[in-house]
């Protein structure tokens, strides 16, 4: 083979793999604003120290995913080309210490936490959006609360919300969940004004 020939063949393969490399940045969604509420008063809502959401392996990631409930609803898939901009768990926590602190509730880190201060933990179980038709899909937020004042536990509750999704696809996704995420925190904020012990 001559130089020239060599040389070509190159430029081809560096041209070839750099169009292969050149894979667009997927786009990244989060639960946007909070929504402007009338703050609640302090002594509804006693202090709290707020544990890590704890999820399943398979949403420990930033992946969207959606189900197919008209194809196969047990095959969770995700968005090639949509991400959360953190685990689902992390958003949903950062959501609802920025929703206690709008309530004018006091929201303690684990580590900073007083002894006599109960501990919220929180168990996600599925943040997905389902499809029931090609075109139309709801999202799917499940949790569950368990409120301690040491090892004894004070209260546990389910909470779940569904959304309609405004558009079929990720960024419908992201609008509706933003919904059903803060549709699951007012309710968990109205049980642990009941629940938690006062001071």
């Amino acid at each position: 083979m001559t130089i020239p020939r060599i040389l070509s063949a190159f430029a081809a393969i560096a041209l070839i793999a750099g169009c292969a490399s050149k894979v667009d940045a997927p786009i990244q969604y989060d639960l946007g604003p909070l929504p402007t509420v009338a703050a609640t008063a302090a002594a509804a809502l006693p202090p709290i120290s707020l544990a890590d959401v704890n999820s399943p392996a398979w949403l420990d990631n930033n992946m969207m995913f959606y189900r197919l409930a008209y194809a196969n609803d047990q095959q969770p898939r995700p968005y090639a080309g949509s991400r959360w901009t953190m685990p689902p768990a992390q958003l949903f926590q950062q959501r609802l210490k920025s929703r206690l602190a709008q309530a004018g509730g006091t929201v303690l880190a684990m580590s900073d936490a007083a002894l006599n201060i109960p501990v919220l933990r929180i168990d996600m179980d599925d943040y997905t959006q389902t499809f029931d038709t090609a075109s139309h899909s709801v999202a799917t937020l499940q949790v569950r609360a368990s409120l301690f004042n040491g090892r004894a536990l004070l209260a546990q509750k389910n909470f779940s919300s569904q959304a309609a999704t405004p558009s079929a696809d990720a960024a419908g996704a992201a609008r509706a969940f933003a919904g059903a995420n803060d549709a699951v925190i007012d309710d968990m904020m109205s049980w642990l004004a009941t629940v938690a012990p006062k001071k």
